[in-house]
């Protein structure tokens, strides 16, 4: 009789214990990588505590939950920094590895916590914490510090790149600009995902590397930011003005970025030459090119979430913009004599753009994401180059259109998980786009249509110390280009092996094939005469440039020290170029064109070390060697540049040094020089809510920015050097406000950006 009632108490508990997920892992120390026996693990919901245990012999530990939603894990040990690891919702089981713990830093009897680093599925995952959030007054500050090999933050321009490139950005998995990272505070960030892997997902944006910001969740309230720079000697000013309130099931957002420059001192000067068959022409050239733009930015996003599966989202942005530039120029020609021209152009760009959203989680191992983004874009154009030749004899090169785009851009994807170490992903992409180019100086209005299709499968699975992925997917562009029509179909497919070996080292191995399919307006076919010599045009007979790219790398990680070192190797076939022909009677044309190959030799090396009393320092070194040969001609370049990040803080004050070395790279003919820069730093956050800084960039530099170039054509040899004088020695002084009341609930996972950025347009 008394059996029935412990059966069902005891099914009860097996029910129980079945529901429940576990938390597991491994606690070692950074030092000597041996296990942190009795280190407290407290598993927290909302600030309160459900479970605890301490760290067994072998440094293990292991807690059960049957709460489904996030959690937060807090690691504690005496002399050690404390840990707190983000836990996602969802009721399977979650194994983190290894977490390891460094020795905790007494300053004025307040330990400072260190960046908590763990790697997981060929990815770096930071927690920042301690003397790095400590000594930043923004998020791009922050980027500087943090131990993200081949990441390279430029705070003039206040922009990221990852071996190059520019990275895919998300925040809580939304795709996000710089500009919206530029907006995060510090006190936000939860932990930053990063990889220079760029997923299959986002193959076919043309990124370079990976990046996901996880920001602390918040409940009913909302935030206001304000941020704001201008020069003292210089006409500038940016700015980044957002609100949000949260409020049951929603939430509101409001965000505006202005932009204005106004630059007077920006000088060209140019030697080169063109050379036909039966023609020579010698120039040399002395510009004054000043130019302004106006550039605002509006967003009003709407959030709503009825359950913890279901999202639906409402992005509305426009983005009106004005920009202008002239050149005021004296030409020594040898065969017209000496003259004077002056080319004045203008752009007016509007772009309103709608996004909607639906992400919904139909359980624990499989999810579905469905987006629509519709943009309609309008970019007036103006262009007139004129010419003053001794005679008295004028010619002008007028180029004015108006162009209109219609796009619409869907995606839906589907991600399962078969366990904690294997999953597939799978999504198809679609562009349909609708433009017409209205020349207003003849009657030509070309239609030019666009159905770009991305479909892709991805499966990865962890193995013991190893993390294996492979990806392939499928291009279907067709494109009809007014009288020409062409139709492109590729394979997309890449490879990536990573390899903890042990606390201290992992190793990482790429592979990736992409092709570059030609753009609308590299294949518009309508010749346009910019200068007495040269026309200019598109080019419809362009091939699918054929990209292989191989890379392994090798990170390494002692206490307060991090390296990294990485080696590439890339090779395009049929490299897409832009040449100058001979074309007869004095005149040549200029456009794009397909060569042999495109080869690139690429090692850097990346070393960091902070926590020490208030300093740390970033620094990065790359040495790369460059080949590409057309039918009948070679080149090839050895290029070093190099980037450091020093820094020292105390209480409330920063003091931070940035420089670039520029190096070289070789397109085809064409040697350039990246942007030179270095910028000394000084933050004061006297409370909370405010922080005032001071920079002066350009220490010492008489002209500047700076932009040389070589070309080193048969047809057309030239040495161009560009300089703005205005970012002479120039101080800049900032100031950002923030302020909440509550808190502020963030969540939601989206994959396509929310605009059309695309165009069909050739602007010379």
């Amino acid at each position: 009789m008394n059996r029935f009632p412990i059966f069902i108490a005891m099914l009860f508990y097996s029910v129980a214990t079945l529901s429940a997920r576990t938390i597991s892992g491994i606690i070692l120390s950074s030092k000597d990588s041996t296990a942190v026996v009795g280190a407290n693990c407290r598993l927290l919901s909302g600030g309160k505590q459900i479970a605890a245990t301490v760290a067994g012999t072998n440094g293990d530990f292991s807690l059960e939950t049957d709460l489904k939603t996030a959690l937060n894990l807090e690691v504690l040990m005496t002399g050690y920094s404390s840990t707190a690891i983000i836990i996602e919702s969802g009721a399977k089981n979650y194994n983190l590895g290894t977490v390891f713990l460094d020795e905790g830093i007494e300053l004025e009897g307040v330990t400072v916590t260190a960046n908590t680093v763990v790697r997981s599925k060929g990815r770096t995952i930071v927690y920042p914490a301690g003397e790095d959030v400590k000594a930043s007054a923004t998020s791009l500050s922050l980027f500087q510090k943090l131990p993200l090999p081949g990441l390279l933050a430029n705070p003039i321009n206040r922009t990221l790149a990852v071996d190059g490139g520019t990275p895919v950005i998300l925040i809580n998995g939304v795709p996000s600009s710089i500009e919206d990272l530029n907006s995060l505070q510090l006190k936000e960030i939860e932990k930053i995902e990063y990889s220079r892997f760029t997923p299959a997902r986002y193959a076919d944006s043309g990124k370079s590397g990976f990046l996901n910001i996880t920001l602390k969740k918040r409940n009913d309230g909302g935030q206001i930011y304000a941020w704001g720079r201008s020069a003292l000697t210089t006409a500038f000013v940016d700015g980044n003005v957002s609100a949000s309130y949260h409020q049951g099931p929603s939430q509101f957002t409001l965000q505006y970025r202005p932009s204005w420059r106004n630059y007077q001192k920006v000088y060209d000067n140019k030697t080169g030459s063109y050379i036909g068959d039966d023609f020579r022409v010698d120039l040399e050239e002395h510009d004054r090119n000043p130019f302004n733009y106006n550039y605002q930015a509006l967003k009003a996003k709407y959030d709503f979430s009825p359950s913890v599966k279901t999202l639906l989202s409402a992005t509305f942005s426009i983005t009106p913009n004005h920009s202008k530039s002239r050149s005021v120029a004296h030409t020594s020609d040898s065969q017209l004599g000496d003259y004077d021209n002056c080319n004045l152009s203008t752009t007016k760009e509007l772009s309103p753009s709608l996004d909607l959203f639906l992400r919904h989680d139909f359980n624990e191992k499989n999810s579905l994401e469905a987006q629509i983004v519709g943009t309609l874009s309008s970019s007036d154009y103006r262009r007139d180059n004129n010419y003053f030749f001794p005679d008295a004899t004028e010619e002008s090169y007028i180029m004015n259109v108006d162009s209109r785009r219609r796009s619409l851009i869907s995606e839906i994807s589907y991600i399962h998980s078969f366990s904690e170490r294997a999953s597939l992903s799978a999504g198809y992409q679609n562009t349909v786009s609708n433009s017409t180019n209205t020349y207003l100086s003849s009657d030509y209005k070309p239609v030019l249509t666009e159905n770009n299709n991305y479909a892709y499968l991805r499966l990865g699975q962890q193995v013991g110390k190893f993390y294996f992925a492979v990806a392939t997917g499928a291009k279907m562009f067709w494109i009809n280009n007014d009288v020409n029509r062409r139709h492109f179909v590729r394979n997309l497919s890449s490879a990536q092996i990573s390899w903890s070996v042990s606390q201290a080292w992992s190793l990482q191995g790429t592979f990736r094939y992409s092709p570059s399919i030609p753009s609308l307006t590299a294949l518009t076919d309508y010749p346009q005469q910019t200068t007495p010599y040269l026309i200019s045009n598109g080019n419809p007979d362009l091939k699918v440039a054929e990209n292989f790219l191989y890379s392994i790398g090798a990170d390494y990680s002692y206490r307060k020290l991090q390296a990294s070192f990485r080696c590439v190797y890339s090779n395009t076939n049929n490299s897409v170029v832009s040449d100058v022909t001979y074309m007869g009677d004095g005149h040549f044309l200029s456009q794009s064109v397909n060569v042999r190959y495109g080869r690139v030799f690429r090692n850097d090396l990346t070393m960091r070390i902070s926590g020490i009393s208030g300093f740390g320092a970033n620094l990065y070194l790359c040495l790369c060697h460059y080949q590409t040969a057309g039918a009948d001609w070679k080149h090839k370049l050895t290029s070093f540049d190099a980037s450091l990040s020093v820094w020292w803080s105390k209480g409330p004050y920063t003091i931070s040094y940035w420089r670039k070395i520029p190096g070289r790279y070789l397109i085809g003919h064409y040697v350039g020089k990246d942007e030179n820069g270095d910028a000394l730093q000084f933050d004061w956050q006297p409370n909370k809510h405010w922080t005032v800084g001071a920079s002066w960039m350009y220490m010492f530099d008489s002209k500047g920015t700076r932009y040389p170039a070589w070309d080193y054509s048969s047809v057309n040899p030239s040495y161009r050097e560009r300089y703005i004088r205005n970012n002479s020695n120039m101080v800049v002084l900032s100031v950002s406000y923030s302020t909440d009341f509550g808190s502020i609930f963030r969540t939601a996972r989206r994959n396509l950006n929310n605009s059309d950025s695309g165009s069909s347009l050739l602007k010379l």
